[in-house]
């Protein structure tokens, strides 16, 4: 069992965190804490001019109160928002943090995946503590 379980929550379509929270919530350990993670990718400077003011402050908002909304089920949870690209930020935070446990909800690859990589594939081959890979 597992004193602190981090989950990387993707709001993609084809991601399952609830699936990533159930396989948490059994593996943690009595009195452990789950950390559900969501990194906001940063727009682009070029299309900084098209997106409204508090854009960024609003959907931020938006995401805590969807993570703090999957948090219930899960009980000991902490809600992180961060900002960066995926696959880099969720290592960094895990090596700052140090949990026991990365629980990462992956899709199917695909032929773009070998040449180009998934934040999950990032993660198995990089994280400094064990990673669970859900599909």
């Amino acid at each position: 069992m597992y004193d602190h379980i981090l989950v990387p929550v993707s709001f993609d379509g084809d991601r399952h965190p609830e699936t990533a929270l159930e396989v948490a919530s059994k593996l943690r350990s009595e009195g452990g804490k789950v950390t559900l993670l969501h990194v906001m990718e940063q727009v682009p400077s070029y299309a900084m001019n098209y997106i409204p003011d508090g854009f960024h402050d609003e959907a931020k908002k938006a995401v805590i109160e969807s993570l703090e909304a999957m948090a219930r089920d899960v009980g000991a949870a902490d809600c992180v928002v961060v900002d960066g690209h995926s696959g880099r930020t969720i290592l960094d935070w895990a090596a700052e943090h140090t949990p026991n446990l990365i629980v990462v909800a992956s899709h199917r690859p695909g032929m773009q995946d070998l040449l180009l990589g998934s934040t999950a594939t990032q993660i198995v081959r990089h994280a400094k503590c064990a990673v669970h890979v859900v599909r």
